[in-house]
């Protein structure tokens, strides 16, 4: 197959309408990471994607919409609640994702089998104008092969998936960096599936009390289903091995200079890197998450070009705000390996 790398103009925007509402793939952006595209009412669409990416078929994929009304008008839920209405006019367009009872025209292969669905509007005019050009709402996930770091440019997805999908089109730098925020409206209380950009603390502001998922930090349980995307599986990998390291500043700097070799570096804050002996690789300033998300999955996929690299040794963040989804992405993108220098 041929990958057709099209522009962020009028005439490539409607291109990739037209592949995608005849069951093609595009890979698009969004302000969030760049998501692979088809038609989310198609089952035989959505098939596609989980062959391209290599993704799991129980693994429930995000539906894209261009207009709040896109909802009722392709039925895409069953029920809209007054805390759904409130959250889309708070945070709507944007990077959260809304989790419903599924609507009827929805196909098993979005849903991964649930009777729910994830529903997101984002805030990317390209985004929008695709959508909108399919003349279909539009099932998503990250543009990447699965497993891997979840692509910020067109040049990244291409580097995953070229000669497996339609076309890309290349919207410039996600501004995020992270996919989104996930939470269910479906169970008996408000449930965060997935941190992301829109924090705990936002979501709480409108609608009361949000239960936070242990399958947020931790790993889900042996034959648990996953609700979300980003729940179940390792993700988000480099090819070297990441290792998270949880402890203060002059500990970091030691455990990684004890362990410094021609194969070893360092995922580390900003100022680290100057008493670090190895190669670093710097998320930004230590408190900045919201730099640290942006920059995370970049970083990642530069470890990749240096096949030298067998094992890294990343910062450990707080859980906190923003910080809980970059701490979220970086747990598992180690496997859940984690070294506390304060219990040592």
């Amino acid at each position: 197959m041929n990958t057709l790398l099209l522009e962020n103009n009028e005439k490539d925007i409607k291109t990739a309408g037209k592949i995608l509402a005849n069951g093609g793939l595009v890979a698009i952006p969004t302000e969030t990471v760049y998501g692979l595209a088809a038609n989310a009412l198609d089952g035989n669409a959505v098939k596609k994607i989980f062959k391209a990416k290599g993704r799991p078929a129980d693994n429930p994929l995000i539906v894209h919409i261009a207009d709040f009304d896109d909802i009722k008008r392709y039925k895409l839920a069953r029920d809209l609640t007054e805390k759904a209405v409130k959250l889309a006019q708070r945070f709507w367009s944007g990077p959260l994702t809304i989790i419903l009872k599924k609507g009827a025209s929805v196909p098993d292969e979005v849903s991964a089998g649930l009777d729910t669905v994830a529903i997101r509007f984002p805030s990317h005019k390209t985004a929008q104008a695709v959508i909108k050009a399919s003349g279909c709402p539009l099932a998503a996930p990250s543009a990447n092969l699965s497993g891997s770091p979840s692509p910020t440019t067109a040049l990244h997805v291409m580097s995953d998936l070229n000669g497996k999908i339609d076309a890309v089109l290349d919207g410039g730098e996600c501004s995020v960096g992270l996919e989104s925020t996930v939470i269910t409206l479906t169970t008996d209380k408000p449930r965060l599936l997935r941190p992301g950009a829109v924090t705990v603390e936002q979501i709480e502001s409108v609608i009361g009390e949000l239960s936070v998922d242990d399958a947020v930090l931790n790993q889900l349980e042996k034959g648990a289903k996953a609700s979300s995307p980003g729940m179940k599986y390792k993700h988000y990998s480099p090819k070297a091995r990441v290792i998270l390291v949880s402890s203060g500043d002059e500990k970091y700097i030691n455990f990684v200079n004890e362990r410094k070799a021609r194969d070893v570096a360092a995922l580390c804050y900003k100022g680290d890197e100057k008493g670090i002996d190895t190669c670093c690789f710097i998320l930004g300033e230590k408190d900045n998450y919201i730099e640290q998300a942006h920059e995370l999955f970049k970083l990642l996929r530069e470890i990749d070009k240096n096949p030298s690299i067998k094992t890294v040794y990343a910062r450990c963040p707080k859980p906190d705000g923003v910080g809980m989804a970059v701490y979220n992405r970086l747990i598992r993108a180690a496997g859940f390996e984690v070294i506390n220098l304060e219990e040592i």
